[in-house]
Formats: structure tokens, sequence, C-alpha cells
């Protein structure tokens, strides 16, 4: 196990009516704010309404911003940052899933940078001084309630890229399992698979000695497989909504890398150059491309590390690693397709005209992974195995 310095700075609020202590932790940063959501279903809901009133309450000023879409775009990025330029604003509020924290943390970032957002995109700047933000989440999926990090969806140049700093965690997430009893089916199973894609990317380096760190992830992994199934059942299932959104906090606040070089993230550079031309959910895609990058990589010397996985989560025995390691895969695409996810890029309409363009794109700055290095020929073998 590697040195690390760990620090999981939001603060969470978790449960029913936690509403209740938004005002008063709004007023620690500012009582001048812009709310961010997305395309109606708060409004529907009642949310935004309620969030409103409690502001009101505590004679806080808001501005909104709404609209903001799945794969969020830059053009909503800027629009956040001119509103809280133009109306001297010192706090964002994020009342939604991952895609409309993500584009808050880069509105935060963008505050107090005088080019274009996107060059924390394209590594040009870096994040400094950025606005303080918080988030009422709506979704278990993305994590990005607890973490420093944002992917960004520019239309112009058809790109989809991360960012992240500690700066940019949220001061304080609201976590109401009730607020997601309305997710559909197909959200809430894009959502599931996108927590373990999370936990797989992490699980999956060449580190050695983090016995915590993987018996954690497998845990979190295990809640996923018990859980998903019920809320595509029973969607006002308290306690597995509950576990699901704790599950996705867990699964990217840093837990479970503490230790380690890095994670992976090869799966989410590919999935991204997918989503940013076709707009594809990101958890759908990721249920596609995850186990055809697993059997793409899977050699003598790591099979062991899904052998292991297959035994504690799936509970595969063989004597044979290899035989285990190939079972576990089997067993994780038998899952996500009881989530009744798609296995291949072309159930989802995708054609393969522009797999090389998307297999050199995902490799602009370099080679991607860890747990394999690929190189943009690699990359657009695993894109021809999923089409």
């Amino acid at each position: 196990m590697k040195n690390f310095n760990f620090q999981a700075g939001t603060k969470i609020l978790f449960g029913k009516n936690k509403i209740n202590e938004l005002a008063d932790e709004v007023l620690n940063y500012s009582n001048r704010i812009l709310i961010t959501y997305g395309q109606g279903s708060v409004v529907k809901s009642g949310l935004l309404d309620a969030v409103k009133n409690k502001l009101e309450e505590k004679g806080i000023f808001y501005k909104e911003l709404s609209g903001i879409q799945p794969n969020p775009r830059l053009t909503s990025v800027k629009e956040g940052v001119q509103l809280c330029k133009d109306h001297n604003l010192g706090f964002i509020l994020a009342v939604g899933g991952g895609s409309i924290i993500d584009a808050t943390k880069a509105m935060a970032a963008g505050f107090s940078y005088d080019g274009d957002p996107w060059d924390f995109m394209l590594r040009k700047a870096v994040p400094e001084n950025p606005l303080p933000l918080g988030s009422i989440l709506t979704l278990a999926a993305t994590g990005s309630e607890m973490n420093g990090g944002a992917v960004i969806t520019n239309d112009a140049t058809e790109e989809k890229l991360p960012m992240g700093s500690d700066l940019l965690r949220p001061k304080f997430s609201i976590l109401d399992p009730t607020y997601t009893f309305s997710v559909n089916k197909y959200q809430s199973a894009s959502g599931t698979v996108d927590i373990m894609s999370h936990i797989f990317e992490q699980y999956f380096t060449p580190d050695s000695g983090t016995e915590i760190q993987d018996c954690i992830a497998e845990s979190i992994l295990k809640t996923c497989i018990m859980y998903g199934p019920v809320v595509l059942e029973e969607p006002e299932n308290y306690e597995a909504r509950a576990n699901l959104m704790w599950a996705s906090s867990l699964a990217l606040n840093g837990l479970t890398v503490t230790g380690k070089m890095m994670g992976d993230w090869s799966t989410h550079m590919i999935e991204h150059e997918v989503s940013a031309i076709y707009d594809l959910t990101h958890g759908v895609g990721l249920a596609i491309i995850f186990p055809h990058w697993m059997e793409y990589v899977l050699n003598e010397r790591n099979a062991f590390k899904f052998a292991r996985l297959g035994k504690n989560v799936f509970g595969i025995a063989e004597e044979s690693e290899m035989d285990a390691a190939h079972k576990t895969i089997e067993a994780i695409r038998n899952f996500f397709t009881s989530l009744n996810m798609p296995a291949q890029l072309t159930e989802v309409d995708i054609p393969s005209d522009r797999i090389k363009e998307m297999g050199e794109k995902a490799c602009k700055f370099g080679p991607i992974g860890y747990f394999k290095r690929l190189n943009a020929e690699a990359v657009t073998e695993i894109l021809e195995m999923a089409k």
C-alpha cells in the first residue's frame, strides 16, 4: 500500500427531510446563490418549490439556471458563470443528478477564471478560488455529490472530457433517498451500472497490499447487486434506494483508491468518446463497454484479480484462475443484462463508421489506463468488439 492523504471534505446530510437544514448550510457561505437544475423532473416533483421555500424563509436571494442536459454542455457552464458574475452570486446549489452537479462544478471553477472554461478540460488551466457549491441529489449514480470531479461535453468539437480538483468538492450534499423514488427503471439501472463501474475502475489496478480497499469495493458491488434489481420492481423501497444512494457516494469519494497509484479509468475515457458523439446515457455506455474491456485486458498475469472478484462477489469457485476470470466477466455481463442494459452498441443504434476516430480521440493526450495501457489501436479493437 502506498502513502496517501485522504480527506472527504463534503458534509453529508443523509435521510428524510434533510432539506430542512438547507438554508442554514447555504448561509455558511452566501446569501446570494444560483440554483441549477435540469429539464423538469425537480419541477414536476415539487422539489424545486420546496428548495425555494426554504431559501425564502431565510431571506436568501437566488437566480435560476434550468435546462442542464444529461452529458452537461459547455454552453450551460458558460451561462451559469455569466449569471453568477452579473448578479454577484456567492454560492451555487445543484439540484439533480450527476450531470447537474458536474456542470455546477465547472461553473464554480469558471467564475474566477478569465479564460474559456473549456481550458480546464484541455488541461490548460486548473481551478483556483472557485465559488463554493452544494448539492441536493436526485439520482444515485455518478458520485459527483462527494468528489471534486466533473465531465463536460463540448458540442462544437464533439468532445467529452473530465476536469477535477479537491477545491470543487461540494461543501455539503443533501441525500434524501425519497427524492429518487420517481427515477424510472432505465435510469435506475443505468445508475446502478455507473456505481459499479466506478468501483471496477479503482479495483482493477496494478497495486498490491490494498486488502481493506478491495474488501470495501467488493462490499459496495454486492450492495449494488442486491438492491439494483429491487429498485426496478419496488421504486419506493426506501432501504434499497438508501443503500444505492450511499453506495454512489462511497464508490467515488476516494475511499477505495487510497493507497493505490490511481484508478484505471480507460473504460470511462472510451465511453466518453461514444456519448460525446451519440449522446448515449453514461451508465448504458459503460454497461456495453466494460465487459469488452475486461475481455481485452485479461491475461495470465492479472487473472487472479478477476478470480478474486468472482469468488468474493459472485461466489465463483474454479481451480483455474483463468476459468474463474472468464466466468466472472460473464457474470458481470449477465447482471447488466438482467437490468435490461444493452450488451452491444448496435442495440442502442450506434453505427460503427466512427470507431477508429473514437479510438484516436480517446488517446489524444496519450495512452490510457493503468491496469493495462491502451493506445488508439487497442481502444479501437475494444470498440470493434463492442459494436
